[in-house]
């Protein structure tokens, strides 16, 4: 029997290769490394000096005191920029066989050919394999890496690059930006329904280094599109980090809909930065499942910039021991009309932590605006801990703003219930734990739901086996 979290099998998650690397650059933060990755990175000019002011940026801020415990990373342990050996492929077969063979196994070409119409796959710091499909192109849909953008679409890239999310924003934000290398950049032109999601998939597989990916999506007036970001990586015995920035643009009566299922090593420090920025009559949707890291300071963001924009989050958290994710949502309603739902969850097991942070903000002049924010924690034993921390500011009295919170262990009637139904005691609790989850899974595309239910069951071995 399966007694805690180091037995747990984590399957195909935990699949390592060879740390075999075309150039790894020497660990630690100065002038020199970024200089060196820029140079790496054939930067334009204007590129390399936004690098080097966030460095000055990182240097001058503190690490966050309000959260989780951050003293045991170490910049000078991290290695920040790690080039596998391999280019950019547009074709599946030309990426080298262990790589391949990794992303095989996590179903991304299955998943490309049934249920995506574009996908990228990045491997270390640098994205392998990129397609889009050819429908998509002659509607003049860009859907590429950050480092092809930045060479083939400057000026447009120039405009929104750590605009989103300023390089002060906090001192993991101005890391991000002096290393940062990978990710995907897509454009939707006007009115534009794009009706099959693109996918970005981030595999972190070298030891004692970090993932810095950049993804920028803009999507023009009257457009739709479906995102979904997959990221995993195999568990070793020291610290990761991963540092990456969504920055999401989405126009006047656009609407865009962002998916992530994290599934990160229990070594990993996941401090990454999400915000998005809303026009007039828009629509915004996060859906996140996230599992695996060992600390996790995650707080999505929807500026509800235009009159009767809206913005919905549904998100779940799944912390066993030795996990402490703080994780959240925060939505400022700058317009009138505005509305905003967030419905968030959080499971604990084996003495792991979840903290639910939240901070919404209404305008003075975001008069008839609407909030609900439900977030409800279940624990599975007596030595979990949740917390639920919401911040409300709200600057105008013509609102509706409404607020509740639950905390709980799983019902031991219900349990008894189920049992008396033929159930073992072990099935009977993981159904109550998929039926709490359920609001996230069932906004996921058929394949992510099965993905995000199946690392559910795979966190709940041990604790009720």
């Amino acid at each position: 029997m399966k007694t805690n979290l180091e037995e747990i099998n984590r399957n195909i998650y935990d699949i390592k290769n060879k740390d075999d690397y075309d150039f790894k650059i020497k660990k630690g933060l100065n002038k020199e490394i970024i200089e060196e990755i820029s140079k790496q990175k054939n930067d334009p000019d204007w590129m390399k000096q936004i690098r080097l002011n966030a460095l000055e940026v990182y240097n001058s801020l503190e690490l966050p005191t309000w959260g989780p415990d951050l003293s045991e990373l170490d910049m000078s342990e991290i290695a920040t920029y790690v080039r596998p050996k391999t280019k950019l492929n547009s074709s599946w077969e030309d990426v080298p066989e262990e790589i391949k063979d990794t992303f095989d196994k996590l179903g991304i070409p299955d998943a490309e050919k049934t249920s995506l119409s574009g996908v990228g796959a990045q491997y270390d710091s640098e994205v392998v394999y990129h397609s889009i499909k050819e429908d998509l192109i002659k509607q003049g849909v860009i859907y590429t890496d950050m480092e092809t953008a930045v060479r083939e679409y400057p000026d447009m890239v120039r405009k929104h690059f750590m605009k989103c999310v300023p390089v002060n924003d906090h001192k993991f934000v101005a890391l991000h930006a002096a290393v940062w290398s990978g990710g995907s950049f897509v454009y939707v032109p006007k009115g534009v329904k794009v009706d099959i999601p693109l996918q970005s998939y981030f595999r972190l597989n070298s030891p004692e280094s970090g993932q810095f990916e950049h993804t920028l999506i803009i999507v023009d007036e009257g457009a739709s599109l479906h995102f979904i970001e997959g990221c995993s990586a195999p568990k070793y015995n020291k610290v990761n980090l991963h540092a990456g920035c969504v920055e999401l643009y989405v126009k006047d009566n656009a609407y865009l809909r962002y998916s992530t299922i994290e599934n990160w090593s229990k070594n990993m420090l996941n401090l990454n930065t999400k915000k998005a920025i809303v026009g007039k009559n828009a629509g915004m949707d996060w859906v996140s499942g996230s599992f695996g890291s060992k600390i996790s300071m995650l707080y999505p963001m929807s500026i509800l910039n235009g009159e009767g924009s809206k913005t919905e989050f549904t998100g779940i958290s799944f912390a066993g021991a030795g996990q402490n994710l703080d994780n959240g949502f925060k939505v400022i309603h700058n317009a009138k009309n505005t509305s905003s739902v967030v419905n968030a969850k959080s499971i604990s097991k084996n003495g792991g932590k979840c903290t639910y942070r939240s901070l919404v903000r209404v305008a003075e002049n975001a008069q008839n605006s609407k909030c609900s924010v439900s977030c409800e924690s279940l624990m599975l034993d007596d030595i979990s801990i949740s917390d639920t921390i919401p911040t409300a500011d709200v600057r105008t009295e013509e609102v509706e703003f409404s607020h509740e919170a639950k905390i709980g262990k799983i019902s031991d009637k219900a349990i008894f219930y189920l049992m008396s139904r033929g159930l073992s005691e072990a099935d009977a609790k993981a159904m109550i734990v998929r039926g709490f989850a359920s609001p996230v899974s069932n906004a996921l595309p058929m394949e992510y739901a099965v993905e995000m239910n199946n690392l559910i069951n795979l966190e709940l071995e041990g604790t009720i086996g």
